[in-house]
């Protein structure tokens, strides 16, 4: 991977760069102290997979920056600033980031980010060349999706800024989940006089019809319905293991502190943190509560869009 990094700090840029030299993370090919310094000519002269990019800066802040880059810059951005308003992350997001890290910044966290955007790049840029070779034989419609309404992409949006924070960016059941946002938003406005939410394999049916299509047999629905399944307790474990991770390094953490208890039970975490610290699952037995997390994953992402 190549990699771009805009901040007005060179000492920042500099921790940047040696975290991913160090790692063999890819190579710096480039770097600018602010926004108004990088265009999208700039990034395809150089080839640049990932940018990594500052929200505060003198001239162009990064906000406006990844707008400027918008609709022809192909690869993905990151952005790592020490501000953590909710409003302006989200903001952020809409604009199109890939992820959203707080500063000061974590090497583990930061790591964990860039491979993760990087495995979802390479995924992107295969999609790309699959398309392509459909388009050549007559078939380039095969992979477009529907262009969601504004409301889609305010859940979505919001939906996707929580999965960041959660670590799940990349994660295979992190589309099964933003697909369940998307049905409780549409349930909700649906049926406002309706408490609660729906029973949690009508969610699993749902988005399972959504993929397979109204014609899909009985059997292929089941088989969906369990492939789903089995995605979210991973993805959900894996939120579990990136927030454990987070606690040990810090147990102030803020998204430790904001996102632990709210999604999992205290002892739960307790229990992957010392799974974690001595690299030993015997004697943890952790059961997940799929219905809570998705209820307060909706929940939260819906909050955002107030």
């Amino acid at each position: 991977m190549r990699f771009f990094i805009i901040d007005d700090d060179p000492a920042v840029r500099s921790m940047l760069e040696q975290i991913i030299e160090d790692e063999d993370l890819g190579s710096v090919v480039g770097e600018a102290p602010d926004g108004a310094d990088v265009d999208n000519t700039l990034l395809e002269l150089k080839q640049v997979d990932i940018v990594l990019i500052d929200l505060l800066m003198p001239v162009r802040d990064g906000i406006e920056t990844v707008r400027k880059l918008s609709g022809s810059f192909e690869g993905k951005i990151i952005m790592i600033s020490q501000i953590e308003s909710k409003e302006m992350i989200v903001k952020a997001y809409a604009c199109g980031i890939e992820y959203y890290i707080t500063k000061p910044i974590n090497r583990l966290e930061v790591i964990a980010v860039i491979r993760k955007v990087s495995d979802l790049l390479r995924m992107h840029q295969s999609l790309r060349n699959i398309q392509k070779s459909l388009s050549a034989v007559g078939f380039s419609g095969a992979l477009t999706e529907k262009e969601p309404s504004s409301n889609e992409k305010n859940i979505i949006t919001c939906g996707n800024y929580m999965l960041s924070d959660l670590g799940l960016i990349g994660e295979a059941g992190s589309k099964d989940l933003l697909e369940m946002l998307d049905y409780l938003y549409r349930y909700e406005a649906d049926h406002p006089q309706e408490q609660g939410f729906p029973q949690l394999h009508e969610l699993y049916h749902q988005i399972a019809l959504k993929k397979l299509g109204a014609s899909a047999s009985s059997i292929d629905l089941k088989k969906e319905i369990k492939a789903a399944e089995q995605r979210v307790r991973r993805a959900i474990n894996q939120a579990l293991t990136h927030l454990a991770s987070l606690g040990l390094i810090d147990y102030s953490n803020p998204k430790f502190e904001q996102y632990s208890t709210k999604f999992f039970d205290l002892s739960d975490i307790r229990k992957k943190m010392k799974e974690l610290e001595n690299e030993d699952s015997s004697f943890s037995l952790i059961r997940q509560n799929t219905k809570k997390f998705i209820q307060v994953l909706y929940l939260e992402s819906r909050k955002l869009m107030n």
